[in-house]
């Protein structure tokens, strides 16, 4: 019996049954639908081979004709596709070149950048120095605790004070200096120094200078003590009250007004003169004294700290206290003209020891700058490089032992140095 419908046969099935296919062209499928039309798929195309830039000729073989090795490191063989490497790129000719030399160095760039940096280090450098040598300074005294003081004029005026102060000194030090042992401190030298317009003058108050205690408010009490009218050496006003009360009595007796107060003692001073490695001194002529420890030939030589400190201190080897100040003005525009050179400011290992030698032992008013201690050091200076005038307080006389000022000398002085003009005054 047939199973297949009506007209077919085993031979429209190609003589097979199921699992042996079909003996048509067509597909089972495609004949069963004929509308549906299948259309051969389209050729697959490949992606076309980067571009390489092509390899030179290498040679086939050594000398002797065997077979050479080809390593793939060839001169000049490309390495890397560029931007056609691993991003969809064409490959280009952007890789390295093995032997090719790389771009010159822009020295030009280098150099500014170097400059650059070197003037950032130096200013970091010297805003540290500042803050540093600034925190130093000893603001113990205030001005303002003076009272009547007269009008202040053009320029500025120090008052430049040697204390006998044994603060910090060990009892081989007192020995070694010649200091002994008194307790307190007094002033052992007073200077003016004005700057201005017309170079730096440089006036020595002798300290035993005959002079008025004013009335004036206690540093420490607050009491106002009257005046009596009483004529006393001038180093005793720093015995009586201290810094406050000398300025008030140096302002009463010249009418001249103090700007600023500079104070160092007897360690300090020895201290800056071996931090600079000594001062060179010319001595017109020798002389000792035992109190002080000097001792010195006539003639140019380098004082240490111990030996600079008896030169100023020398009294008994003179007849009188002015060529004491004398000797202390010339040793002070000494130390200040070698000091102040190039050679110590760019020698970090002689500017920071002479600095905190100085800075350590000085004791300025409060409205001291670290700029205004600079310009009063370099106007030292500036006396002993000719540029100014050095002179002590004209006398007149003497009373009791003290030494009497020129009235008339010391008005035209002051006058002069109010309006900041030259100094025509001399001491004799």
């Amino acid at each position: 019996m047939n199973d297949w419908p009506d007209g077919w046969t085993d031979d429209n099935r190609g003589g097979n049954r199921y699992g042996q296919g079909s003996a048509s062209e067509r597909p089972e499928s495609a004949r069963s639908m004929p509308h549906v039309q299948r259309r051969p798929a389209p050729p697959q195309q490949r992606p076309a081979p980067p571009r390489q830039r092509p390899v030179p000729q290498q040679p086939s073989g050594y000398d002797d004709g065997s077979p050479q090795y080809d390593s793939g490191y060839n001169t000049g063989q490309v390495y890397g596709g560029g931007r056609g490497a691993g991003h969809g790129g064409d490959g280009g000719d952007r890789g390295y070149v093995q032997g090719r030399p790389g771009p010159a160095p822009d020295w030009r760039r280098r150099i500014k950048i170097g400059a650059l940096v070197l003037v950032v280090a130096l200013l970091a450098v010297s805003v540290g120095t500042y803050f540093w040598a600034d925190s130093k300074l000893n603001r113990a005294v205030d001005l303002s605790k003076v009272i009547e003081r007269p009008e202040a004029g053009k320029g500025t005026n120090y008052l430049i004070v040697g204390s006998d102060s044994r603060e910090g000194m060990t009892s081989e030090d007192k020995k070694r200096l010649h200091t002994g042992s008194a307790d307190g401190k007094r002033t052992d030298s007073m200077m003016i120094l004005h700057t201005g317009d017309n170079g730096p003058t440089l006036v020595s108050l002798p300290r035993d200078s005959n002079v008025e205690i004013p009335s004036f408010i206690g540093s420490e009490s607050g009491k106002k003590y009257p005046g009596t009218g009483k004529t006393t050496k001038l180093n005793a006003a720093y015995a009586t009250d201290g810094p406050e009360l000398l300025v008030r009595t140096v302002e009463f007796n010249t009418g001249l007004h103090i700007d600023h107060y500079v104070e160092i003692g007897f360690g300090g001073f020895a201290k800056i003169v071996d931090a600079i490695g000594g001062v060179e001194l010319d001595i017109p002529k020798a002389f000792k004294d035992k109190w002080s420890g000097a001792d010195f030939p006539a003639g140019k030589q380098t004082l240490n700290g111990q030996e600079a400190l008896a030169f100023v201190r020398t009294r008994h080897a003179f007849t009188s206290d002015l060529d004491r100040t004398k000797n202390q003005q010339k040793f002070l525009a000494a130390l200040a003209s070698q000091t102040a050179t190039f050679s110590t400011i760019i020698n970090p290992f002689k500017l920071y020891p002479t600095m905190g030698a100085g800075l350590d032992t000085l004791i300025v008013d409060k409205d001291m700058s670290l700029w205004s201690l600079g310009k009063m050091f370099f106007a030292m200076k500036g006396v002993t490089g000719g540029d100014g005038t050095s002179m002590n307080m004209p006398i007149s006389g003497s009373v009791g032992g003290n030494l009497v000022w020129d009235k008339a000398k010391v008005k035209q002085l002051v006058e002069q140095l109010k309006n900041d003009e030259k100094v025509t005054v001399t001491e004799n």
